[in-house]
Formats: structure tokens, C-alpha cells, sequence
């Protein structure tokens, strides 16, 4: 191997060696700024399980409260409540991290595409948990309080309610990221707006069967899921026709 073989491989390794160092320290910075929003959360987790519970505590019968089957439930529940709030509070220093970590290596016209595509979805993300919060789950519970059977009290496990309100914000935050899933798609040139418009029938039939697998097992909540990602596929349609144009390949980026 000659000299100058031996010192392109030795370069390539110490720039694997440091990239691995750098994303290390953006890992540490991204968990680090979870735990401090943690530590500040902490005193307040009784208070934020509150405000999470009001849409079910609002609108149970008057005498009825929710129960801790478990015996650390009341302790550990809330504790669990204040790191998912911590996480989406430290969504955006997190996801800076990584954008500081890849855009070093993105083509410009990568970067004016990529930075507004990451802002928008966070932003699409966190809409989607004040729709689930404000619109869907204070629907969903009066609908299934209503069809409870007489006799039979509703007494609802703090544990198994927030899992699955969480699975609710989830479940909606990922379905208004239905538009920018659309104009990334677009974007990278893998689908064109003749076949975004022609295949509008099988989108609208798998947004009614992902709402029946991951909605409540009940027909007012797959509506609600369903129809938004129906419309919101329509506004992505809409965005890819005014910003998204024929991607250049990388070889005329660079030029």
C-alpha cells in the first residue's frame, strides 16, 4: 500500500472517529435538555396529570372519580406524565441537535428544503396533540360514557388512562404529519402530483383503515381520525403543486 493509500484510509478513519464523537455530544446536549425541562416538570407532575385528565374528570358522573390499581400508580403515573410532557416541551432543542448534526453535509438547496420541512413538522406534530386534546378525546368520552350500560360505573385506572391518551396524541400528531410526509415524498422525486391526485381513492381507504386499527374501538373516533388525514392529505396535494418543483440531482446541486 503506498503512502498516500495509507494516509487517505488514516483520513477516512479519523473522520468516522470524529463524526462519531460529534453525534455523541449531540446526544448528550438532547438528553441533557430533556432532563433539565424534567427537573423543572417534576414539582408540577400531580398538576399536569390533572389538566391531562380534565377531558374524562369533566365529564364523569358527579360522585365518580378515576382509581390507582396499582399500588405505585399515584406516584409513578404522574412521574411518567412529566417525562412525555418534558420530551414534547424538548422537541424542538432535540431535533435542533440533529439538524446541527446532518447539515453540515446537506447541498443548499437541501437545507432551504430540509430546515422548513423539520420546523413544519414539529409544529404539524404538536397541532395534532392540541386537536387530539381540545376536539377528540372530550367527543370520545362523552360518546362512551353515553353508551355505558345502566348499572355500571365507569372508574377509570390513572395508569391505563394516560396510556391511552397518549396513544391518542401519538396516533393524531403522526396524522398531521400526513402534508409534509406528502411534499418530502414529492420532493425527493418519488411520487409526482399526477399520481398524488390518481391515487387520492386508495389514500382515503387506508386512512380509514389505519383509523380502524389505531383509533378506539369506536366509530365516532375513526371518523375523527380518519377524516383529518383525508383532508390533510388534500392541503400536502395542495403544497406540493406551490413549492415542491422538479429535484435537481446532486452532480447540478454541486455545479
Amino acid at each position: 500500500m503506498s503512502n498516500t493509500e495509507r494516509e487517505a484510509g488514516e483520513g477516512g478513519e479519523q473522520s468516522f472517529i470524529s463524526h462519531l464523537i460529534e453525534l455523541r455530544e449531540r446526544l448528550l446536549k438532547a438528553i441533557v435538555a430533556v432532563l433539565l425541562v424534567l427537573l423543572v416538570l417534576l414539582p408540577f407532575a400531580d398538576r399536569l396529570y390533572h389538566f391531562i385528565a380534565e377531558p374524562l374528570l369533566q365529564r364523569l358522573p358527579q360522585g365518580s372519580q378515576m382509581v390507582a390499581i396499582d399500588v405505585a400508580s399515584p406516584f409513578m403515573t404522574p412521574v411518567k406524565l412529566a417525562f412525555y410532557v418534558a420530551l414534547f416541551v424538548a422537541m424542538p432543542a432535540v431535533l435542533y441537535q440533529a439538524w446541527a448534526f446532518i447539515a453540515p453535509g446537506l447541498y443548499r438547496h437541501e437545507k432551504r428544503m430540509a430546515l422548513p420541512l423539520l420546523v413544519s413538522s414539529v409544529l404539524m406534530f404538536y397541532l395534532g396533540c392540541a386537536a387530539a386534546y381540545y376536539v377528540v378525546l372530550p367527543k370520545v368520552f362523552t360518546f362512551l360514557l353515553g353508551v355505558t350500560p345502566q348499572g355500571v360505573s365507569m372508574m377509570t385506572d390513572i395508569g391505563h388512562y394516560l396510556d391511552f391518551v397518549i396513544t391518542m396524541f401519538f396516533a393524531f400528531g403522526l396524522c398531521f404529519e400526513v402534508p409534509v410526509v406528502v411534499v418530502i415524498l414529492a420532493w425527493l422525486g418519488w411520487v409526482n402530483i399526477e399520481q398524488l391526485t390518481h391515487q387520492r381513492r386508495y389514500v382515503i381507504l387506508g386512512a380509514f383503515v389505519l383509523a380502524a386499527v389505531v383509533a378506539p374501538p369506536d366509530v365516532l373516533s375513526m371518523l375523527l381520525l380518519a377524516i383529518p388525514m383525508c383532508l390533510l392529505y388534500e392541503i400536502g396535494v395542495l403544497a406540493v403543486r406551490v413549492f415542491v418543483r422538479v429535484p435537481r440531482t446532486r452532480d447540478e446541486s454541486a455545479a
